[in-house]
């Protein structure tokens, strides 16, 4: 990305990341959000220099200046969400004692620390989020929130359809039966298959065990949905920042909204 591309981005992070007044005392540590409101009705919170008593004050981290008391509230971390198409070889963690790259290595503009929204295993590619929102993270990665991820797995031999009914149906793994799930053969020679996979559950390397258990095992694994998100225009190693929009849409699959 070159320094306009950058600067943009985090022109549209500073602009788009107001937050009302009690969830950034919130956050910040103060008190409660409960407890935030009713400080902000109390008349004893200031924006600016001003006392502030209308709930529905929003605030600018970074830019605004909150105080209690005459103490200064500190800012809160601006929150960013980062899609990334994941290359096969790079490590889904901060870092890595074995020394292999990390996902974050791949992140070269962006100066705040955040964390893999869930993972990729190591060999795996594919649509990752990245974000320091842990709320966020928490909805996309709950099984209960039920965010469908949808897979592409070229996996070994020919499947049938009664393997694929199966796999609609739900198998027993190790750790219990997988909830039903989508699944559909895109294509098929000699020697392999190419399915498409969609899940809400997030069991530790799931598609992969799946395929096992219907003795096809998976050669490549690529993820290419998380929920209406896609890699549409995206290379392999590239990265984008969601829109608002787009976080909020998020939030509303998960029913947070």
């Amino acid at each position: 990305m070159d320094y306009e591309t950058v600067a943009g981005m985090y022109r549209y992070i500073k602009e788009g990341n107001k937050l009302r007044l009690a969830k950034y005392l919130a956050q910040a540590g103060l008190t409660s959000r409960r407890h935030a409101e009713q400080m902000i009705r109390n008349g004893e919170i200031k924006v600016n220099g001003q006392l502030v008593t209308e709930m529905g004050t929003q605030v600018e981290p970074g830019t605004d200046i909150i105080e209690y008391q005459g103490r200064t509230i500190g800012s809160v971390p601006m929150m960013i969400y980062v899609l990334l198409y994941k290359p096969a070889g790079f490590i889904c963690s901060v870092n890595d004692p074995q020394g292999r790259p990390t996902v974050l290595n791949l992140l070269k503009d962006i100066e705040e620390r955040i964390y893999p929204v869930g993972r990729l295993d190591f060999d795996t590619s594919g649509l990752l989020l990245l974000s320091n929102d842990g709320e966020f993270t928490n909805l996309m990665i709950h099984p209960r929130y039920k965010i469908i991820k949808t897979y592409e797995a070229r996996v070994n031999g020919r499947v049938g359809q009664a393997e694929l009914e199966r796999i609609r149906k739900g198998l027993l793994l190790e750790d219990g039966m997988t909830a039903p799930a989508q699944v559909k053969l895109l294509t098929q020679d000699e020697n392999s298959s190419l399915l498409e996979i969609s899940i809400h559950e997030g069991r530790k390397r799931q598609i992969k065990r799946m395929c096992a258990a219907i003795n096809h095992p998976v050669l490549n694994l690529k993820r290419t949905r998380l929920a209406f998100l896609s890699l549409q225009d995206m290379k392999e190693g590239e990265y984008r920042l969601l829109t608002s929009q787009e976080v909020e849409a998020l939030k509303k699959c998960a029913g947070a909204v």
